[in-house]
This record gives C-alpha cells, structure tokens and sequence, in this order.
C-alpha cells in the first residue's frame, strides 16, 4: 500500500519553482536572475566547476541595496520552504517506518524489553517514571509568530498534497493555496520591528502545547497501552509518565520585564485555555454517551455522584433534564462542563481542584464498563483522562527562577533594617542564621514593606509576597518550583527556603509549597557539589522541607554556562562525572534525585538527540524522573507537527524506560578506572587550551570583529537582554548569543574546540589510540560526546569562517585563525581514527542535508560579511543585514 504520492525531491523542486515564479512576479526578471547567478556561482564552486568564490562575492558585492536585499530575502524564504520539504520527509519516515514497524526507539521495542522483567519490576518502572519538558523562553527563535504561522499554512497544504487521493481540480486549488500563501510570506517582513515581551514568549509557548501536546499525549498512552498488552499479558497499570512545564512569563534571570503581574496573567490565561479545552473534550463525549437510562444500570456511585450535582447546581441540572431526559451521562456530562466553568469564578459549585474532575471521569468509566462499555471507555474516556492527569488545570506548571545574588541582597536590604548585618555574615553564619529563622513561629520580616529598597531587591520581595496568592488562587502545582541560577553556597538555598516560608509558602514541618532547585553551572559549584547539597540534606530546616516534598530533590544542571566557562570537552566530562556524584550524594542521604537537564539546541549548548542523551546517563542518576528544558526553534522543530511531536515524546519515554530498567538491573554501570584516568588527563588538558584562548589578550576583539554577535545583540529574538551587564566580556554575555554568533559565522567553535588538544595529552602521556576506541565502543558518554562533538566539526565550513577572520584585525586574524584552524584540523583527524570511519558524522542524512544547503548559504555569509565589513551602512543595508542572519540561521537549523 502506498501511503504517499510526493517525494522530498518533488517537493524542493516544486517549492523552489514555486519561489522563482513569485520572485519574478514580485519583483524583476533581472532580480530572479541575479538569484540564479549567485545561486549558480554558489553550487559551481562547490562541485569543483570554479576555483574560487570570487565570481559570487563580486556579484553581491557589485549589487544595489535593494537588490541585496532581494537576494536576502530570497535564500531566506527557500531555507523556510525547504524546511518545511524535509519535515514532511520526516514524516513520510516516521509513517513508512510505523506501518512496516521498522522504526527503531518506538513503544514496541521498550515494551519488548520490559518483557524481559518480572510483573512487579515493571510496574516499579512505570511508577518511578516521570518526564517533565519544560519550555522556556530563551530567545534562540529567529522567525516572528507571522512568518510561523503561514509556514504552518503551507505545511498543512503538503500533507494534503502527499497523503490524500485528490483530483486534479482538487490538486490545483491546494497549489493556488500554496501559491497565496507563498506570495503573502514574500510580502510579510521576515525580521521584528520590537522585542517580544513576556506574555508574547508565554504565549508562544502556550500554542504548542494547546495545539500539539494537549492532543498527541493521549495517542503516545495508547500505544504504550497496546504495546505493553502485546508483550505482557499481565495487570500491568500506566500511571501518569509526563508532565509539562514552562519559564515562560515566569522565569526572571535576567529580564526585569517578567514582573508578578507577567506571571499573573500568564496562570490565568494557561488555565482559561485548558479549562476550555476540557469542556470541548466533555462536548464531544456527550456526543458519543447517548444512553438510553432505561436500558442500563449506571449503577449506585454514578446515581449518587449525579445526585450531589444536582443539588450543587439545581438550575443546571433542570436545564440538563429538560435537554436529556433520560441520558444520565450527557446530564452528567452538562454538569461537569458547568463545574469547570466556574473554576475560579465567584459563583459556587466549581471544581475545586484536579482531583474531582478525575473522579467524575472515573465514575462515568467504572459505569460504562459495568455495562459492557469497555471499547468506549479506552476509545473516549480514557485519552480525556489522560489528558487531565498531564495538564491538570495549569496546563503547564510554571517555574520560578532568578539569580542567586538577588536573593542575597534582597535579604541584605531588608534585614539591614531590622538591625543585622546579613552582608557581613560568614557562609556558616548565614547559615545558621536563615536556618533559625525558618525553624521559629514568628516571622522576620513583612515582605510587603518594600520602602528604600532597590528596584532589584522590592521585585524579590513582591514576588514571593504574590506567591502564597498564587498558589491558593490557581493551586500549588500551577507554581511550585523555584530555580536558583548561579548555585554556589548552600545560603544560596536557604534563602529562598527563608523567604518562602516569610511568605507563608512554607510551614514547616507539615507543609512546603515549593520544590527548590539549585542550577549548579559553574566547575567551583560543580566541584563542590557535596558540599551544597551534604549541607543541605543535613540541615535542620531544609531537611524538613525535604520531607514534605516526598523526599525528592531537583537539580539543575546548566549545560550552556558549564560549557562557555570550560568549553566542550571538559564541560561535558564535568557534567557527567558530577551527575554521579550527586547520585551518590543523594543515595547517601536516602533522597530521590530529579535531575534537571538545562540543555540548548545546539550542540555546545547541551543538545543532540534526546534519546541518545537519556541513555547515556550514569545509572545512578536514572531515578526514572527527569527533568529538561526544550526553546527556541528547538520547540518549533520538535513540537510544530503533531506526527513529530509524537515521535520525539515516544522516542524519550522509550529511552527513560530502558534506562531505568538497566539502571535497576546495574545499579552503577562498569566504567573502568582506566577510561576515567583518560577522560581526566583530556578534560583537564582542554580546559587549558579552551581557557588560554578566551583569556588571550585580543580575543574578545577578534570575537566582536569576526563574528556578527553586534547585530545578533540587536534582533529582537527575546524579551531578556543578550547580557547580564552590558559589559562586552565572554563571562557576562549570555551563552545563546555566544553560540549563535559562531554558528553565523560558520566556525561553531563552542562544540568541539578544545577536544584534539585534550585528546592528544592523553596520548602524549602513555595513552594508547586503542583504549581511546574501546572507550567509543563500549561507553555510550564517551561514544555520545565524540558523535556530538563530530555534528558540530561537519557544520563548521572553515572557508567560510575565514572570510568572517578576513574583517579582524590583521594582528588578531594572524594570531587567531590559524590556531582554530589547527584545532578543527585534528580533532577532525582524530575522531574519525577513534571512531575508526573515513568520515566525521556517522549519520547518512547530514551529509546529504549539508550538500544539498551549503550552496544555498554561502550566498548569505558572503552578503553577510560583505555588510558587516562596511564602516556605514545605509538603513537598508541595515535591514538586510538582520535578514542574512535570519536567512543563516534557517539555513543552518540553529541559532544558539
């Protein structure tokens, strides 16, 4: 059976087609041959045809502004349509691979390996399980919200196309469509004319899991269902396996515009969203639950569950009589829609929490199976139930987080007028201090009395002042987690700890309202991980807090900050070994640990497949709860298109549920002293080099000349600054910009520099090539960071990087260049022996992804250094400027 009627290269050829004729139309037939030109210089140098970009660079360079500007926009718009040709391509995968069950990471073969396990294990693994994605606000999109939403248009048009039968008028009106839609994208401007604000990015945010998640986590239950029943004919119960969080219009590193109103408006709009949805799903049921009340028995419970309605809403429950006379459930149904209504509302009779609304659905299942209703209850009860237990009524819960130095003089500030010097307490002082405080009846401060603080401190002390409101007016797990960026002392924690209990957010030792999570990201944090949390566990009042959170602690790891500090190779060494020893910590104190993965989309930030990186945790970290952050155009690729969105939340849980059954049946996996002895020797080698080339004096000055990180700064990507001060320093610039501005410029240094260097100390010292490979066979973090590492090596094009060099200063690009150049040189060298492959990446589709666009943006590099390099530019140049990074990016599938 033929399940599609389009293939990949039909799809480019038509779309770029497609984009020529409107081109043409739009502008000039001299416009659309320029775009020819340059694309035709561009894939003649490549194939070998040219012996240098000269041709194409004198092209562009020889151009008008206004036609700059449409070739600009031009290669932009082709790497928008052809994004969207290899999403469907992926699906036609994903779909090909379903229906002839050849697809690898699929429910199946996790069920088929828990088949492997005793009755009572399994059900251990499903119930320890727990996969939290947490979308954040983190400005690394580069396209507007328009521009998405007639890429979506125009996606939903080729799915048309490529899986239903049509005929040819139905086939030309879809392309008409498509047409329309093209022209009104090459009309719509493609870069922000303002910064996004908060509420934008929560809404943003909002829209994926609305329109993908609420309806795709229902389907990934059901196939777990029947993949589980396949393999194992046994009482086996799923509980709730994921549930979703957000920063967005909450997270407040950093950006002085998430204010406690920001928040305040984003609960209630996530509510008001999700409370709809679960009265059009309740609408639908009633469409399906037509029972007649004279030909079954709904049963005692369900009697007196509809009873107690009707005497909470008596005018309701008439007008469901009169409308369904005997129908129980639809009058069930109409009262239980009623109900949700009122949630929050003035009026009486409202659900009053998450709870009774899963209970009113367990009723109307137990009744409906009593009466041979087993099939509608798993075709139309069940997935609304799942739906609920995953979303709750926040739809996603949010997380607070700030940095830790705003809580400290916050706290200075106001215990300053009460008479104690915080400030100048040693660490053990504080300690004890905040410790005491928390443990006593009275409280030290009144939050609310904000007079003669900084603006800093009075937005600390009214957030936690708006939280206990928060948490009684939308429920505790709408906002119940508090992330402390920049982690180093064990006060760090208290003091949260302390100003949540002044709240009123904690009472100890009955009840803590709030998980506090410690982002641990620089190497003296990492490296002192005992330290923080042995104190804390230990500690008198966070030890209380502890136990009224179920005994599980939360910890953040931040990829990004990590790697920006110490670079690729030692970064992810650091991580990993310190996750180990926080799982031992944690074991030592008898804690269940949730680790917190803060990873990017990029590689140096973090990223890669997500499947691949939850199997190459240590064991001893592998609690079945995990925690990790998806943004930017990462959550646009993975959670844009309900078919892939499923597939990457099938592809985790499959990967969570054989690494909790692995880590149960080894509790600490066989790592030889011997490789750690290696990873050692390497780490600390890389460190130094990476360290010695951010410290040289000059490379802040080639980074600002040789990169387009001055505009980057300026795109209105996010509604948060691109740095914590202003200051133009690697340590205060944020790590997406960073990133994002190597990625522009062709040499994504963050992800591998460093690693040859590492690599051949170890060598250099007595270690042999072939316990380097033994390493990559056997061990999946050494094999998972040298693949990652090779991703990042196959997009780095050093020709083009060079031309980015070419704009430094003569001194610095002398000094500079050739030592990346060096670097890039050997680590690719060494990872192909160690890897023992003739080739970097081992994936077949980069390379044929990589062939296929380099000659489409090399164009905009050129155009792009060629306007970087002018002393003034003209305010069309400038626009065309933003354009080429919006175009790169495209191209290239990441910003930072």
């Amino acid at each position: 059976m033929e399940l599609h009627d389009r293939s990949i290269s039909q799809d480019i050829h038509d779309l770029g087609a497609l984009l020529g004729n409107i081109l043409e139309e739009q502008t000039s037939l001299e416009a659309f041959e320029t775009v020819k030109s340059c694309r035709r210089a561009a894939i003649d140098y490549r194939s070998g045809d040219l012996d240098t970009r000269d041709p194409l660079i004198a092209e562009l360079e020889g151009l008008s502004p206004h036609n700059q500007r449409i070739v600009a926009r031009a290669f932009t718009t082709y790497f928008e349509l052809i994004n969207l040709a290899e999403e469907r391509e992926r699906i036609r995968t994903i779909r090909t691979g379903s229906h002839e069950r050849t697809l690898d990471d699929g429910l199946e073969d996790a069920a088929a390996e828990l088949g492997e396990a005793d009755d009572e294990t399994v059900q251990r693994i499903l119930d320890d399980i727990l996969i939290e994605p947490t979308f954040t606000a983190h400005p690394t999109e580069a396209r507007r919200k328009t521009v998405k939403s007639k890429l979506r248009d125009i996606s939903t048009s080729l799915e048309t196309l490529d899986e239903r039968l049509l005929t040819e008028k139905e086939e030309e009106q879809v392309w008409r469509d498509i047409d329309a839609e093209v022209t009104s994208l090459w009309q719509t401007p493609q870069v922000r004319n303002r910064q996004p604000e908060p509420e934008d990015e929560a809404r943003n945010v909002q829209w994926y899991l609305e329109n993908t998640l609420f309806d795709v986590v229902g389907e990934v239950y059901d196939e777990l269902d029947d993949a589980i029943d396949s393999e194992l004919p046994r009482d086996i119960d799923v509980p709730k396996l994921f549930e979703f969080r957000s920063w967005a219009g909450s997270d407040r590193d950093g950006n002085p515009y998430v204010t406690p109103e920001v928040t305040a408006n984003v609960l209630e709009r996530q509510r008001e969203v999700v409370l709809e949805k679960y009265r059009d799903e309740l609408k639908r049921l009633s469409g399906v639950l037509s029972q007649d009340g004279g030909r079954i028995d709904a049963g005692g419970e369900f009697e007196a569950s509809l009873e107690v309605d009707r005497e909470r809403l008596p005018s309701v429950a008439r007008t469901a009589e009169e409308r369904y006379p005997g129908e129980p459930y639809r009058q069930k149904l109409k009262l239980m829609r009623e109900r949700l209504r009122r949630v929050g509302d003035v009026r009486p009779g409202g659900y009053d929490d998450v709870d009774e609304l899963l209970e009113d659905l367990d009723v109307i299942a137990t009744s409906l199976r009593n009466n041979g209703g087993e099939t509608v209850v798993e075709a139309h009860v069940d997935p609304i139930r799942r739906r609920v237990d995953t979303f709750g009524f926040s739809l996603a819960s949010l997380d607070l987080r700030d940095h830790q130095q705003k809580h400290t003089d916050a706290i200075a500030e106001a215990l300053e007028r009460e008479g104690i010097d915080y400030r100048g307490l040693s660490e053990a002082e504080r300690v004890e201090f905040l410790t005491d405080a928390v443990l006593q009846d009275e409280p030290v401060l009144d939050l609310g009395e904000t007079d003669g603080l900084t603006d800093d401190s009075t937005r600390v002390l009214e957030l936690f002042d708006s939280l206990a409101d928060w948490q009684t007016e939308y429920g505790v797990e709408a906002i119940d987690t508090y992330c402390i960026s920049m982690t180093d002392e064990p006060s760090h924690v208290l003091e949260v700890l302390f100003l949540a209990d002044q709240a009123g957010v904690v009472s100890l030792p009955e009840h803590s309202g709030i998980d506090i999570v410690p982002l641990l990201e620089t190497e003296y944090a990492l490296s002192g991980a005992r330290r923080i949390m042995g104190t804390l566990f230990e500690n008198e009042a966070y030890s209380q807090a502890l136990e009224a959170r179920g005994r599980t602690q939360e910890i953040m790891l931040g990829y990004s900050d990590s790697n920006k500090e110490n670079g690729f190779l030692a970064a992810n060494w650091s991580l990993h070994k310190n996750q180990r020893r926080l799982g031992e910590i944690c074991d030592d104190h008898d804690v269940t640990m949730r680790l917190f993965h803060g990873r990017g989309g990029s590689i140096s930030r973090g990223g890669g497949p997500m499947n691949e990186a939850l199997l190459a945790l240590p064991n001893n970290t592998i609690t079945g709860q995990v925690k990790f952050t998806e943004q930017g155009e990462a959550i646009a690729e993975k959670y844009g298109n309900p078919r892939i969105a499923e597939r990457n939340i099938e592809q985790m849980l499959n990967a969570q549920l054989r690494a909790r059954k692995q880590a149960i049946d080894q509790p600490e996996e066989d790592v030889h002293a011997e490789w750690i002895d290696a990873m050692e020797t390497m780490a600390d080698a890389a460190r130094q080099e990476y360290r010695d080339l951010l410290e040289s004096d000059g490379f802040v000055r080639y980074f600002e000349q040789a990169t387009p990180i001055t505009v980057i700064e300026d795109l209105n990507l996010g509604s948060r600054p691109a740095s914590r001060s202003g200051e133009r320093t690697v340590e205060d610039l944020r790590a997406i910009p960073w990133v994002f501005s190597w990625t522009q410029s062709r040499c994504i240094l963050p992800g591998w520099y460093a690693l040859a260097t590492g690599i051949e100390a170890y060598l250099d010292n007595g270690g042999s090539m072939d316990t380097l490979q033994e390493m990559y066979d056997e061990w999946p973090f050494f094999r998972t960071t040298l693949d990652n590492a090779a991703l990042s090596l196959s997009r780095t094009e050093l020709e083009i990087a060079e031309q980015y060099a070419g704009m430094a200063d003569a001194a610095l690009r002398d000094r500079f260049f050739p030592r990346v150049t060096d670097e890039y040189e050997r680590a690719t060298e060494l990872i192909t022996e160690i890897g023992q492959r003739d080739r970097l990446h081992t994936r077949d589709w980069l390379g044929e992804n990589l062939e296929q666009r380099n000659p489409y943006v090399d164009p905009l590099n050129m155009l792009q250094v060629h306007l970087l390099d002018r002393n003034h530019r003209t305010n069309i140049e400038e626009r065309t400027l933003r354009l080429t990074v919006k175009g790169i990016a495209a191209g290239m599938k990441n910003t930072g």
